[in-house]
């Protein structure tokens, strides 16, 4: 178990629906035995895209660097350095790196999203 993590000690891997992404799971089951909360480093590269998608648990994006485009529900923002995002369960999001460098973000998700599903594509009722 690895309880003081740096992103490089953690395998790399990018989320399905995810285009230019690279996540590296720093707080987790199989890093450090975390049952309750799950935190993850993303690195979008330009012009990459989460495409719009739900989740069944708690999620929260907390931008350390670059810009984005975000999409929550019905309501849609440029964010920068600073800002923080919140997706309830079930409601539809969309993160777009903005460029002109990579987008880098920390995930939070409550339970970890790795004991739940994964993203599901968004389809309008």
């Amino acid at each position: 178990m690895k309880y003081i993590v740096r992103p490089e000690d953690v395998p790399a891997y990018s989320p399905p629906l995810h285009a230019g992404t690279v996540n590296r799971r720093l707080v987790g089951k199989d890093v450090n035995g975390s049952t309750r909360v799950e935190v993850v480093l993303g690195t979008v590269e330009p012009g990459g895209v989460a495409e719009r998608h739900t989740h069944e648990v708690e999620q929260a994006l907390y931008v350390v660097e670059g810009r984005a485009l975000v999409e929550v529900g019905d309501d849609k923002r440029e964010v920068g350095p600073g800002t923080a995002c919140f997706f309830p369960p079930g409601m539809p999001h969309r993160v777009e790196s903005l460029g002109p460098g990579p987008l880098k973000a920390l995930v939070i998700y409550a339970p970890p999203l790795e004991r739940s599903t994964a993203a599901q594509p968004f389809k309008p009722a």
